[in-house]
């Protein structure tokens, strides 16, 4: 046994669910065989505790690294701020420079609060939302946290939130009481969030939308739900904790001649480092005044510098092409693999975020193989792959060399009936469920 796969064992004994965040969890990708923790990242490069070196060409810390692993500016930066001193009993200056600079960058907004994840930072973005709108009801379109707010959802309909990235997730511990006050609609169904706006009338006074995940957006829609904001004097937040920096600096929501009252930014903000904003119009924001929104390691140095430098990078660097140029490439190869070998898979992800779509029968039992013949190759792969400035062609034409052999492999096994004979473990979970 692997030193990796015999302290995790050891973790789920310790720590409820395993790891600390779902999305890590092994048995998402491979059960029992995964290599569940590094000791080092570079680049693309992770090498794991039995030293075996992988080239990451899935999830590249859930997006949170646009940049790659231990980019050298933003290390140095923060190593910099780290010697200076990354708290004391005053604030850090540069949380002001980073609001002047994210508000430059959205110049619809005008004043910003900063939390370390997206979760939190939705949470707060709702907070401020309800006090300023007066009102307790929130309609909400895609992904969003864990926290009470968004998961009262599935209190009473577990299946409330099941086509919203996540299915299963319980409310358990979420109190009761909460039931009806989170109303759930779905991307580009317009008529869903008017039934909504029937039932609850002027008690709806916030709209929370994901304004991009996987596909491209949907502007026609998500204008209609301005319009019917704006009708009910609602705050509309634009959720981009997963889709910023992806193709634009910044919000994606500026390509689009859209205006949120309020846009949450994390994941990518920080290419590492634990960071997240809450950016939004004066009239809006100055309500988290009437609100108590506070915590000590908000104040933390750390993510602001960090911040500060991603910023720059991308600048410099002109990331967002680089990533666009590198998303075309990758499709193309997806492309021509899939139509060769007449698999039905498909990218349905926006260029620099891959999203393979497996509409095959079995897809679990697919990606799993897939999974386990490409980690054989030294990749870690899943079905989405986030691609950062740290990859290049070179290192995606070792990755698409292997996938096809790979996918060649899984096609003989479709053809002859016997593809779960491949399979050397557990077939991977999807979405949440207890680990024992």
């Amino acid at each position: 046994m692997f030193k990796s796969q015999g302290l995790y064992n050891r973790a789920k004994e310790i720590i409820p669910g395993g790891t600390q965040l779902l999305s890590k969890r092994p048995e998402i990708f491979l059960p029992d065989q995964w290599p569940s923790y590094f000791k080092k990242a570079k680049g693309v490069a992770i090498w794991d505790l039995d030293d075996r070196k992988y080239l990451d060409m899935g999830i590249m810390a859930i997006g949170a690294s646009p940049l790659g692993y231990a980019n050298p500016y933003v290390s140095k930066a923060v190593k910099k701020a780290i010697n200076k001193g990354c708290i004391s009993s005053l604030n850090s200056y540069e949380e002001i420079q980073l609001a002047e600079k994210l508000i430059e960058l959205h110049p619809h907004t005008e004043m910003v609060r900063f939390s370390r994840t997206g979760g939190e930072a939705d949470a707060i973005a709702v907070r401020i939302a309800r006090a300023a709108s007066g009102k307790a009801k929130v309609a909400v379109c895609g992904y969003h946290g864990w926290h009470d707010w968004y998961l009262a959802t599935n209190i009473g309909d577990s299946n409330n939130l099941k086509d919203l990235l996540l299915p299963g997730l319980s409310p358990v511990g979420v109190p009761t009481e909460l039931k009806g006050t989170t109303l759930p609609f779905h991307y580009g169904n317009i008529d869903e969030l008017q039934s909504i706006v029937a039932d609850c009338g002027k008690e709806l006074g916030v709209i929370v939308v994901e304004v991009q995940r996987y596909k491209e957006a949907n502007v026609p829609f998500l204008k209609k739900v301005r319009e019917i904001a704006n009708k009910l004097n609602a705050v509309l937040i634009f959720d981009e904790v997963s889709s910023s920096f992806r193709q634009t600096i910044g919000a994606i929501y500026k390509m689009y001649d859209l205006e949120p009252d309020i846009v949450v930014l994390g994941k990518a903000l920080g290419n590492g480092h634990p960071i997240s904003a809450i950016l939004g119009k004066r009239n809006v924001m100055e309500a988290a005044q009437d609100s108590f929104i506070s915590s000590s390691y908000w104040t933390e140095r750390v993510g602001f510098v960090a911040a500060l430098e991603t910023i720059d990078q991308f600048e410099i660097n002109n990331v967002v092409e680089y990533l666009r140029e590198l998303g075309n490439y990758l499709d193309a190869g997806f492309q021509k693999i899939f139509h060769e070998l007449k698999l039905s898979i498909k990218n349905i992800g926006m260029k620099p975020v891959p999203v393979l779509d497996i509409q095959e029968e079995n897809s679990l039992l697919i990606k799993t193989i897939f999974t386990q013949e490409m980690l054989k190759k030294r990749f870690l792969v899943s079905n989405i792959i986030y691609l950062s400035y740290a990859h290049n062609k070179k290192i995606i034409d070792l990755y698409l060399d292997a996938a096809y052999n790979v996918f060649l492999k899984i096609k003989s096994g479709l053809e002859k009936g016997n593809l779960n004979e491949q399979l050397r473990g557990a077939i991977c979970h999807s979405g949440f469920s207890r680990l024992t």
